[in-house]
């Protein structure tokens, strides 16, 4: 090969997203339990002319829709990972993924805001046994749903560089994992508060816990649903990261009291990787590679640009550009 062939110089920006990552497994076993519970409840209703186990059936089968999205994003940012139109790899599917599901939830909180409101004006009959049975049966099914997909974010990454831990700052997990979390413990919460106000209603006489349990839970979602929208919007903006992920950055590059930096953009480009721009000033420079090295590879930095500005006691100031990649 050519020593100028300008591929030497050229590199990938896949940066990971080509790895299955474990939390679709996670998700696809998820959706196959919820989906087979869809059907039983949906054909058992049909059958026995039941409407609670109907209804919880068509309302398996509008989560069965979201978590099969949160499985597209997966399988799309994994099968894109090396086209080259997008510009840092397909990280950020994972947020919007994160995102829609996000706004599905706010949807669902608010339609169970309105069914509660609804019944608490306008009580209907209800049939104790089956209800507590359909609750049981979909707290079960949502509890090990919970079970498989809650082990996703109890881990840190521990590895350290200049006494920092990545997860002292890193804020940026997986946000499409997350967003199928929620749903089934939305869905789980929805069960058990079902379960403790029809057993009120049944042995107590409260009726009205009902709806009243049912505001309960659609502003706990609510509330999952706008801290999802929050985090995912900030990646899909281009947030600055954490300000601990900023002075960490700072610190290597002006260990040597002699260097400064002027300008700093960090922002994520997929769960836990960063891209950075940096403008250095310093009186004697030294290499760009030189300044990269004393980042830390915990800081999570797998795209980066410095320019390098020699500050001399003159009008003009040299300053040069170079790109680096983890």
């Amino acid at each position: 090969m050519h020593k100028n062939d300008p591929s030497l110089w050229q590199h990938d920006h896949s940066f990971g997203q080509d790895r299955r990552r474990p939390g679709e497994t996670r998700t696809q076993i998820v959706i196959v339990i919820t989906a087979i519970t869809m059907v039983v409840e949906i054909a058992a209703g049909i059958q026995f002319g039941s409407m609670a186990l109907l209804a919880d059936g068509l309302h398996m089968a509008s989560h069965t829709v979201a978590l099969s999205i949160t499985a597209f994003a997966y399988a799309y940012a994994r099968r894109h990972a090396h086209n080259r139109t997008f510009s840092f790899g397909t990280g950020k599917v994972n947020a919007l993924g994160g995102f829609t599901g996000a706004v599905l939830l706010a949807i669902f909180s608010l339609y169970m805001g309105l069914e509660s409101i609804t019944r608490l004006l306008n009580p209907v009959n209800i049939v104790f046994n089956q209800a507590i049975a359909v609750s049981v049966l979909g707290l079960i099914v949502n509890g090990a749903s919970v079970f498989i997909l809650g082990v996703h974010d109890h881990g840190h990454d521990h590895h350290s560089g200049h006494g920092h831990h990545r997860h002292d700052y890193d804020h940026h997990h997986d946000h499409n994992l997350k967003s199928a979390y929620l749903h089934v413990m939305a869905d789980a919460l929805t069960s058990l508060l079902a379960i403790f106000a029809l057993l009120s209603a049944k042995y107590f006489g409260i009726v009205w816990m009902d709806p009243v349990m049912g505001l309960f839970g659609a502003v706990l979602v609510a509330r999952w649903s706008y801290g999802l929208l929050g985090t995912t919007a900030a990646v899909l903006l281009d947030r600055q990261a954490p300000e601990q992920l900023q002075q960490l950055i700072r610190d290597s590059i002006e260990e040597d009291g002699d260097s400064q930096i002027t300008d700093l953009h960090v922002w994520s480009i997929g769960p836990e990787i960063y891209s950075a721009q940096i403008a250095v000033v310093a009186h004697n420079p030294v290499s760009p590679g030189a300044y990269k090295e004393r980042i830390p590879a915990a800081a999570g930095l797998v795209h980066l640009a410095i320019e390098i500005h020699a500050c001399q006691h003159q009008e003009t100031v040299q300053g040069r550009v170079v790109e680096f990649h983890r």
